[in-house]
């Protein structure tokens, strides 16, 4: 499991976890967003730009993964089988972290990746 990986699914269980585009730009506009995630592999360059634009406008920190469909994952957007194994998995292009939820190892590491980028 990744850093980043933790660090989503701690603000998801702790209600701090934001995904799509409607929800994270009404979230970035409030200035309560403290991370945004984007997806590369995104399709529309408007959502994209948009995305961007608005993380720059509000000083948001930006990390982009490779995937929507890990993405989603990551957020949450699956279903669980009996194996441990995520089965159903809706892709997401971005998600906003409100709430980090509680401290730990991967929240410093992905921290120290923002600061350095």
């Amino acid at each position: 499991m990744t850093a980043l990986q933790l660090v989503l699914r701690k603000s998801l269980a702790h209600g701090g976890l934001v995904r799509g585009l409607h929800e994270g730009a009404k979230v970035i506009e409030k200035h309560a967003a403290q991370l945004c995630v984007l997806a590369e592999d995104c399709n529309q360059p408007d959502y994209i730009k948009l995305v961007k634009a608005l993380c720059a406008d509000h000083n948001v920190s930006l990390i982009s993964v490779p995937s929507a469909k890990t993405l989603g994952e990551w957020a949450g957007l699956c279903k669980i089988d009996s194996e441990g194994k995520a089965r159903k998995v809706v892709g997401c292009s971005c998600v906003v972290v409100k709430d980090y939820g509680e401290e730990t190892p991967g929240l410093h590491i992905v921290q120290e990746h923002v600061k350095s980028n």
